[in-house]
């Protein structure tokens, strides 16, 4: 909290964002005129305010920005909030699901494509440090993708119903077939692959091949997107048209409940290695990233990044984090690790 003359800054809230975010610098005596609003940087870069009160200010990130920034109210000479801004990685993408990372903190993105359509590459890579390269071609809508305990990379094509492992050098096998329309994938620490059809089945696909059904869940409109959690718990989101949708826990048993039923198109899904439960809500005007609190029972959803549209997010094992709209991939450098069952 800092008091600069008769103004005061105490805090921005989320300090994670993208470009096209809003957040919220709160304070109290901000510097409002009758005829102007006080300026707001970020960094260098003007930000446009899109609600102003004497507590709060509401801005919007701008384009081309990238890491931890400060963020300056006229008025409030010399006292800073900072924000975490995303730094564009990748773009020309076509993400449905979350990105997944490896072990050696390679990324993988999609180009899934309308339905039925071939396009150059399916997936990308992007190392550590490097520029987006093609990796692999020849499947067909590519959508989800997962990590293998054994570091094989992993993908469903919607289109075909099939899954795919990937091998070292981007050629590709089928593992397992006729899995309606398959668009999430999870691994256990067994191994046992977990596949959620989109019509309400979620298969499960053994290390041997055999595939049998694991639970049902209602039909999404879009996608289900899953994450493996703590105790072999396995998540997932569903959005349907309803106004609020759930998230779902499945336990090893196949037994279904409902965790959190707050949001109102949820996608994206990730653990960190506290066993808080991260969650991309898609909804227009109120798209961001949000953390739901092990301690908090499924009650409480925290906004920790603010997009003005996200599908999926991924934790780098070094370290920092990889949020993706359809289109383009950002990456954090926020010391946040994936949860220790992850893959």
């Amino acid at each position: 909290m800092t008091r600069v003359g008769a103004g005061l800054l105490e805090a921005i809230q989320p300090v994670w964002a993208v470009e096209g975010g809003r957040v919220t610098i709160r304070g109290a005596d901000f510097p409002l005129h009758e005829d102007r609003l006080p300026e707001v940087r970020i960094g260098d870069e003007p930000a446009r305010i899109v609600y102003a009160s004497r507590s709060s200010l509401g801005i919007q990130v701008p384009s081309g920005l990238g890491g931890r920034l400060p963020v300056r109210v006229e008025g409030l000479p010399g006292e800073t909030a900072l924000l975490d801004v995303g730094l564009q990685i990748a773009t020309g993408l076509h993400q449905v699901d979350s990105p997944v990372f490896d072990r050696a903190g390679n990324l993988y993105l999609t180009f899934s494509g309308s339905r039925g359509e071939q396009v150059p590459t399916s997936i990308f890579k992007v190392g550590p440090g490097a520029a987006r390269e093609a990796f692999v071609s020849g499947v067909v809508n590519p959508t989800s993708l997962a990590v293998s305990p054994d570091g094989y990379l992993y993908v469903s094509s919607r289109f075909e119903g099939t899954i795919y492992r990937v091998r070292s050098d981007g050629t590709i096998e089928p593992i397992a077939t006729e899995l309606g329309v398959p668009c999430g994938l999870a691994f256990d620490s067994a191994g046992t692959l977990y596949v959620g059809d989109r019509s309400g089945t979620i298969f499960r696909v053994t290390r041997t091949g055999h595939t049998d059904t694991f639970a049902s869940l209602p039909p999404s409109v879009a996608a289900f997107h899953l994450a493996m959690g703590p105790g072999g718990y396995l998540h997932v989101a569903a959005p349907t048209l309803a106004p609020r949708d759930h998230i779902y826990r499945i336990s090893p048993d196949g037994d279904v409940e409902i965790t959190y039923s707050g949001f109102g198109r949820p996608q994206g899904l990730a653990f960190d290695a506290q066993g808080s439960l991260y969650v991309v809500d898609a909804l227009a005007g109120n798209s961001g990233l949000y953390k739901l609190r092990p301690d908090a029972h499924g009650s409480v959803a925290d906004l920790v990044l603010a997009a003005s549209s996200l599908i999926g997010l991924a934790f780098d094992p070094h370290g920092g984090l990889v949020v993706t709209s359809a289109d383009t991939a950002y990456r954090l450098g926020v010391n946040v690790r994936p949860a220790p069952f992850f893959p």
